[in-house]
C-alpha cells in the first residue's frame, strides 16, 4: 500500500466503524479512535462487551450498523479477521485497516477480491499523523 493510496484513504473516509473498541482511556483502540474523532472522523464503536464508547452507541457486530462505514478498523486478534472482514464486504465497506500486529492474508486476499482496500499491520494514527498531519 503506497502513500498516495493510503493519503486517499484517510482523506476521503468520514466514517470508522472500530472493531474491539473499549471504553478502557488505557487501551490502544480508545486512545487511536480518540484521536481519529478529534480529526473529524465519525466513529463507531463495535464491541459487545460495550454499549457506549467516545459518546457513540457500541453495537454488537458490524452487521448491526444501518449507516455506510468507509474504514473498518480492526483491534482484534488475527484469528478474528475473517469473520470481519466478511461482515466488511456485506456492509459494503470501502477499506479494512488492520491495525499493527493484525495480520491474515487470506482473509485480506478475500476482501481485496471483493473490492476492498486492505491495509494490514499498520496504525491509523500513525498513519495520520504522517501522511495528514498539515491538514
Amino acid at each position: 500500500m503506497n502513500d498516495e493510496t493510503l493519503r486517499d484513504i484517510l482523506s476521503n473516509a468520514k466514517t470508522i466503524a472500530v472493531v474491539g473498541l473499549s471504553s478502557n482511556p488505557v487501551r490502544p483502540s480508545y486512545g487511536v479512535s480518540e484521536y481519529m474523532q478529534s480529526h473529524g472522523y465519525r466513529i463507531i464503536p463495535v464491541n459487545p462487551n460495550e454499549s457506549e464508547v467516545l459518546g457513540g452507541e457500541a453495537y454488537v457486530s458490524l452487521e448491526e450498523i444501518a449507516e455506510p462505514v468507509d474504514i473498518v478498523n480492526v483491534f482484534r486478534r488475527s484469528e478474528f479477521v475473517p469473520d470481519i472482514v466478511d461482515a466488511a464486504i456485506q456492509a459494503q465497506a470501502r477499506c479494512v485497516w488492520l491495525q499493527e500486529g493484525v495480520v491474515h492474508p487470506g482473509a485480506a486476499r478475500l476482501a481485496e477480491q471483493s473490492g476492498l482496500l486492505v491495509v494490514s499491520d499498520r496504525c491509523i494514527l500513525k498513519e495520520h499523523r504522517r501522511l495528514l498531519r498539515n491538514r
